[in-house]
């Protein structure tokens, strides 16, 4: 957490861990990610470095794999937890989003992780059958802990 949170807001590590362990258990994939709650500041300077976009922007993902020669991706199989990435999330961003989408900001920002998870794991939005396929899961992931668009927010307990 690199920014302040609402007191309202119910996000902490705790929630980070379900939304994403949510998302993992219905891809099948199993490893390490990084996630960034920041402000819409840092997450410019980000967009800008990165991507060359001089605005902020909601959610940016940063796959440890994406350019990685063969010898790196071999020395990353031998470890316990593969690591994936970093999801980098503007908090600022996503409560406005909330606000615009009308639904909670436990919400947009659980979607955001689920979003930028995707994004590590390869996944993309540049054409409608892969946008539709992001989509998907996204809602799959986001009703499997609660989070659906039509819910009040509520996480499940653990069973």
């Amino acid at each position: 957490m690199r920014c302040e949170l609402p007191e309202h807001l119910r996000v902490d590590e705790a929630f980070v861990e379900k939304v994403l362990q949510a998302a993992a258990r219905a891809l099948e994939v199993s490893g390490e990610v990084s996630v960034s709650l920041v402000t819409d500041e840092e997450i410019h300077e980000l967009n800008k470095a990165y991507r060359d976009v001089d605005r902020p922007t909601d959610v940016l993902s940063f796959a440890l794999r994406e350019g990685e020669d063969e010898d790196d991706l071999m020395e990353l199989d031998e470890l316990e937890f593969e690591p994936l990435g970093d999801i980098v999330i503007s908090v600022p961003t996503a409560l406005r989003q909330a606000e615009e989408y009308g639904h909670s900001a436990e919400r947009e920002i659980g979607f955001l992780m689920v979003h930028g998870f995707l994004h590590l794991l390869g996944y993309d939005h540049q054409d409608e059958a892969s946008e539709a396929e992001m989509t998907r899961l996204q809602e799959l992931v986001l009703a499997d802990v609660g989070l659906r668009r039509d819910a009040h927010f509520s996480v499940p307990n653990e069973e």
